[in-house]
């Protein structure tokens, strides 16, 4: 599976399903929407007071699978941060485009916006027979 063709599958989905896990180890999880970028960046928005954000806070790790409709699927492992500056500026101007009603939560006490930069995919492709999976670590895509 190509770069192009990672970002068009991301692109082509405005949900995923996150997890993180808490200081103690307990797994959490969590439905998102998020906005991907060419550079196969996810970003998405979320209250500093949801478990998700203090648990990236705690340990920057995350995991996420897009795409469980038509029997395809994208699990991405990533390192999550909280960009400023212009990485900031650049990433909420993504995610805008793809949800305008993310201005009105801007405004909110207490968002933040979380760009995942990924380390690992894996494609699965139920479709076909046999199935293709392809996992791939994100620098050699």
């Amino acid at each position: 599976m190509t770069r192009d063709e990672l970002y068009a599958f991301m692109a082509a989905h405005r949900w995923a399903v996150e997890a993180t896990v808490t200081s103690s180890g307990a797994p959490q999880a969590a439905v998102i929407g998020f906005a991907a970028t060419r550079d196969l960046e996810l970003v998405f928005d979320t209250l500093k007071t949801s478990r998700k954000y203090r648990n990236m806070l705690k340990a920057s790790k995350m995991a996420l699978v897009i795409g469980w409709d038509e029997a395809q699927t994208l699990q991405v492992e990533g390192v999550a941060d909280e960009p400023t500056g212009a990485a900031l500026a650049r990433l909420k101007a993504r995610y805008f485009e793809v949800f305008p009603d993310g201005h009105e939560r801007e405004a909110w006490k207490d968002i933040a916006y979380i760009r995942v930069k990924p380390t690992w995919f894996r494609y699965s492709d139920f479709r076909v027979e046999p199935p293709a999976i392809v996992e791939m670590r994100a620098e050699k895509v």
